[in-house]
């Protein structure tokens, strides 16, 4: 599974293994920090709340019948979280990620964390720079067909996509 805003810029190998999917450790999910909230949708007879993994939905990849079988308790853990105001807030734009880690766990499917799946930068959040690049500046249309090259000094990440 993959967002529209991944780019894959050489050919992806199978990073999953039988019935451990492979996903993205994101540092801004932390089950363990929101434990109070997670026991609403992964009750303590489920075990630690340190079982969900700290991934989103994606990337990841996995097998099609574990997915078949996590799909729908992630739609339901879903609007579960967004009908509690707690959870909405807390979670916001990340709560979709939560209720894939929360419902995979309710599974028993564990993934196989892979720091190397992608590139992630830091969160810059209402900072704008002398020369920036953020999806957000463009939920309008696409961006402009010949962008500038940033300056010196932007990780290479950035300049091989440009």
């Amino acid at each position: 599974m993959a967002e529209p805003d991944h780019v894959f810029v050489r050919p992806l190998p199978n990073l999953a293994h039988g019935d451990y999917p492979a996903g993205f450790p994101f540092f801004y999910i932390t089950p363990a920090q929101h434990e109070k909230i997670l026991r609403k949708f992964y009750p303590e007879e489920n075990g630690p709340v340190t079982n969900i993994d700290p991934i989103g939905n994606s990337p990841v990849i996995i097998r099609k019948d574990l997915l078949e079988k996590i799909a729908p308790t992630w739609m339901n853990v879903s609007l579960r979280m967004k009908d509690d105001p707690e959870a909405d807030k807390v979670f916001g734009w990340v709560l979709e990620m939560y209720a894939y880690a929360v419902a995979s766990a309710l599974h028993g499917v564990q993934h196989i964390l892979r720091r190397d799946f992608m590139l992630q930068g830091e969160l810059t959040y209402g900072k704008i720079g002398e020369w920036r690049f953020d999806k957000r500046s463009y939920l309008r249309g696409p961006p402009p067909k010949n962008l500038s090259l940033p300056p010196p000094g932007v990780p290479e990440s950035v300049v091989c996509l440009q």
